[in-house]
């Protein structure tokens, strides 16, 4: 077994790995000096010379011709009888270079040279795999599920490069089967070993922020910036973006016509509600804007406790906070102030538990359709919907008593949750 086994694997190596030629003879050098050392003590009397692209290697030690009685160092020194035989005009003094075979450091070392090999190899595949991810964080990937587990999905690439996505990374409307292809955000690379652990994030704002950037030219084009970036991860998003060109609507822009734009990013997200405002530096008309679709009476803002109290009428509070109060507390999250919604008339700031919500809330839950049929009788938040009777609401309705039902059902999910 002199050079089989580990110089056929020269190509082998180059071919699956895909690494670069200096790279892989660099490798290869440090492997059998390495041997060479355990064997000898030394390597600095050795010439390797590799031709990985042929599988081809050579090994030569150099020594010096000394007396046979003067023999004191066996790796550096050659007697002169043993010289003579290589070849016969040999004198002392001069240097003797002969080739030393794979199959002369024994059958152990030469196993433990492509044991070595491969584990420097992979060590570089690490590195480099580390490298490579790490310079796309905050970058959108798309992997194929390749196994479902109760806390994670492991995910794998074109290359097979294994990526994790955690159960609380996943947006909760998430359902993946092997084989499905998965958008996320790359949000960290971590070492555990040598090995580099990739997580996968698609409940991020950057993710978000991101698909505004690949869905929406202008956005991608840098015509238009998204400021700012706020999510409850399937439920609500606000966003933020701004235009330095007069000419350019952003919100418009984002949008499209009739949500032509975001409908794709939206179902990307589980039908996620994304709510794009105009950016502004001035923060009372940019805490007006994130409460939307509420208007607004008045605002005190408290610069020095970054707190706002927002004056609405009564039938405006419950658009303020929205299902679930996700829309104020997303408004105050993309401003910066944490913000006190108060009633005309009232001294004491309302809550999400205490107040009314808008049908058109829950419109990922309750047909547009259904929505339209209460509101044509005065009906269009969820308390005055739970106060009325089931049969009068047939009679007066064109819809369903099933479907009545099933809507009482979603509202009286929300207040006693």
């Amino acid at each position: 077994m002199e050079n089989l086994a580990l110089i056929d694997s020269f190509s082998e190596f180059k071919d699956d790995k895909l690494i670069d030629r200096v790279t892989l003879m660099a490798i290869l050098e440090d492997v059998f000096r390495n041997a060479l050392k355990k064997k000898y003590g030394s390597d600095d009397n050795f010439d390797i010379i590799i031709n990985p692209d042929k599988g081809d290697m050579e090994i030569w030690r150099r020594r010096v011709i000394v007396a046979d009685e003067d023999l004191d160092f066996e790796n550096e020194e050659i007697t002169l009888t043993e010289a003579r035989k290589i070849e016969p005009d040999f004198e002392i003094g001069e240097d003797v270079s002969e080739e030393v075979k794979l199959i002369d450091l024994g059958r152990r070392a030469i196993l433990a040279l492509r044991q070595n090999l491969i584990s420097k190899i992979h060590e570089h595949d690490n590195t480099n795999l580390y490298k490579q991810f790490k310079d796309l964080i905050g970058e959108i990937y798309t992997a194929e599920v390749h196994h479902v587990r109760p806390r994670v999905v492991i995910l794998v690439d074109d290359e097979g490069n294994e990526i994790i996505l955690p159960k609380e990374k996943q947006i909760p409307s998430d359902f993946f089967r092997k084989g499905d292809n998965v958008r996320g955000i790359i949000e960290s690379v971590e070492l555990k070993g040598n090995k580099p652990q990739i997580i996968m994030s698609r409940t991020s704002e950057k993710f978000l922020e991101k698909l505004f950037e690949q869905e929406i030219p202008e956005v991608f084009d840098g015509l238009i910036l998204v400021k700012n970036v706020v999510r409850i991860p399937g439920e609500k998003a606000k966003v933020a973006v701004d235009s330095y060109d007069d000419r350019i609507d952003p919100v418009g822009a984002c949008v499209g016509m009739k949500g032509s734009r975001i409908h794709g990013i939206v179902r990307e997200l589980g039908n996620e509600n994304i709510d794009v405002i105009n950016y502004t530096s001035n923060i009372q008309l940019y805490i007006t804007r994130a409460l939307s679709p509420a208007k607004i009476s008045s605002i005190k803002i408290n610069e020095e406790t970054k707190r706002a109290e927002v004056f609405l009428k009564l039938e405006e509070v419950s658009k303020a906070i929205g299902r679930g109060g996700h829309n104020i507390k997303l408004a105050g999250l993309l401003t910066g102030y944490e913000l006190d919604v108060i009633r005309e008339g009232d001294v004491a700031g309302a809550t999400a538990d205490d107040d009314d919500v808008e049908l058109t809330e829950f419109s990922d839950e309750i047909e547009d359709w259904v929505i339209e049929e209460f509101a044509k009788i005065g009906l269009d938040t969820a308390k005055s919907i739970l106060k009325q009777d089931v049969e009068d609401l047939v009679r007066r309705t064109d819809l369903e008593e099933e479907t009545i039902l099933d809507v009482m059902r979603i509202l009286k999910e929300e207040f006693d949750s």
